[in-house]
């Protein structure tokens, strides 16, 4: 491997961290909201990564396949005054654990940053084999 393409593979973790936290932030934003668009309750979303060849020397980065919304059923509350209150009093809230999803964004966090890490010491790698010459 290289050190450019250290660089690449990077550069793809925080581009897909990237994306991860929107998706949190997302999650977070509409865990009490009774309805999305289509009038149910909001469902979360998580992203799903894969590993994925960034050139021919063989190193390899990451790359978002796809963001998917969790299958679990709605949080039931009751709250027989709230205008979308079923016939038993009850209101579909999204399936979002905000724990959960604080625990995601500290983890995406986390992972950006050593990205930036990685990218900075290659950096700094770079510099002195380049000062090396002079």
């Amino acid at each position: 491997m290289s050190l450019f393409s250290i660089f690449n593979v990077a550069s793809s973790g925080m581009t897909a961290q990237s994306q991860r936290l929107n998706t949190v932030a997302s999650n977070i934003a509409n865990a009490e909201s009774a309805t999305s668009a289509d009038g149910k309750p909001y469902r979360a979303k998580h992203v799903v990564f894969a590993a994925q060849p960034v050139d021919a020397g063989g190193s390899s980065g990451v790359r978002v396949t796809s963001v998917v919304e969790d299958q679990a059923a709605p949080r039931l509350v009751y709250d027989p005054k709230h205008p979308m209150a079923n016939n038993g009093g009850y209101v579909a809230l999204p399936n979002v654990n905000p724990v959960d999803e604080m625990v995601n964004m500290i983890s995406a966090s986390r992972a950006y940053q050593n990205n930036v890490e990685t990218l900075n010491t290659a950096k700094t790698l770079l510099q002195k084999t380049l000062g090396i010459g002079q």
